[in-house]
């Protein structure tokens, strides 16, 4: 059944923008289009923007989606520091902030500290809590999707079984999604720069590795929330150097920004974090341009098995040590092309991230526009303000 939701979403993406291209393309009748147009134009997720081209007559009235409907709230929660983003609903940035915060402090204190971070960007704009239709949240470990918890997350004290929408609903009557931040990172990298390619991997490499896998232009999240956990993939070789998961060899103990910062101050040099890293990568240290293309090369043994079993039109590569992209790239692409087979690599690009630390947040904020903005939730939303 072609619902007002259908509708929206014909006008959204600009398929049919007057009233007669409804009709042709839904096969409904003019009047019933004109009924669930009604309903659209009430809620304010549509409004008559002006008449278009005539071949003679009166001109067709144009139907525009109205993208101030309503506001969605995001936060890209990293190990360290956050990004919060309030955007109207075609995730154009309203108003926004960054700063340091510390996700081991539990999720009470941290979403305490977002969300007053949340009511001041709100007030900056004239908007209230009764203006949001959704909230998304990335965070730096595994998430059951569906429930919005993460999953014992190797870095984030606390957290486990800990519901997030729960917390928001105290605050927000929103759908709240929550999500794994490469996850977003890599829908966030897709739906702007790669919406042509079906296949695609977005590698995060900061204090710690993770991939968002992007299968038939969907995010791929496994049985359980867990996949692209490539930060724990074992390498070969390095059965001296203990995890923080508590296995050994891992790929994020040997190559992520951590341990590369770890390795860089054993030999003299100072550097407490993977922007350290970077720093000391930009002022041309030897000893630090080797250590980030050797982490490329590791980084690529693993994606060499990667390539070889997925196939990806494109590898993304984003997250702090990215920013030192000539010396990583160059490691990852030499192991690469060296190791995957040549008709998975024929037409493979791989490249550094275009949105840089924006990912996340505009990712977040696809996930939950599309969320809310999906023909059954339009539908849904229209039947309970009738029946309020």
């Amino acid at each position: 059944m072609t619902g007002a939701g259908s509708l929206l979403r014909l006008i959204r993406n600009g398929e049919a923008v007057t009233r007669a291209d409804l009709v042709r393309r839904t096969g409904l009748a003019r009047s019933t289009v004109a009924q669930r147009l009604d309903a659209l134009l009430a809620h304010k997720l549509v409004y008559e923007a002006g008449g278009s081209a005539s071949t003679g007559g009166r001109p067709p009235t144009v139907l525009a989606f109205n993208q101030s409907a309503g506001v969605v709230l995001v936060a890209d929660l990293g190990a360290t520091h956050s990004r919060l983003v309030v955007s109207d609903l075609a995730c154009a940035p309203l108003a926004e902030t960054t700063f340091d915060l510390d996700i081991g402090q539990g999720p009470e204190t941290v979403l305490e500290r977002v969300n007053e971070a949340f009511s001041g960007l709100l007030a900056d704009i004239n908007r209230s809590a009764a203006d949001v239709r959704g909230v998304g949240v990335g965070v730096p470990g595994p998430v059951a999707f569906t429930r919005g918890e993460p999953v014992a997350p190797p870095i984030m004290p606390g957290w486990d079984g800990f519901s997030i929408p729960n917390w928001f609903a105290k605050h927000y009557e929103a759908p709240v999604l929550v999500d794994n931040d490469v996850n977003i990172m890599a829908l966030g990298e897709h739906w702007t720069h790669w919406r042509e390619i079906e296949h695609l991997l977005y590698v995060k490499i900061g204090t710690g590795i993770g991939c968002g896998i992007v299968a038939g232009r969907r995010i791929h999240r496994g049985a359980q929330g867990a996949a692209g956990d490539i930060g724990h993939v074992r390498l070969a070789g390095h059965d001296d150097v203990i995890c923080r998961c508590g296995n050994i060899g891992c790929l994020e103990a040997v190559a992520g920004g951590r341990a590369l910062a770890s390795n860089l101050t054993a030999a003299g040099l100072k550097a407490e974090s993977s922007r350290d890293v970077v720093a000391l990568v930009r002022a041309g240290e030897p000893q630090a341009i080797q250590a980030v293309r050797d982490a490329g090369r590791y980084l690529g043994e693993v994606l060499a098995g990667c390539v070889n079993f997925f196939n990806p039109g494109a590898i993304v590569i984003g997250g702090d040590i990215s920013e030192a992209h000539q010396q990583l790239l160059a490691g990852v692409r030499e192991v690469i092309f060296q190791r995957s087979l040549p008709l998975a690599t024929g037409d493979l690009r791989i490249v550094p991230s275009r949105l840089g630390d924006r990912a996340g947040a505009i990712g977040a904020a696809i996930m939950v526009i599309e969320h809310v903005l999906a023909p059954e939730a339009v539908d849904r939303a229209i039947q309970d303000g009738l029946a309020a």
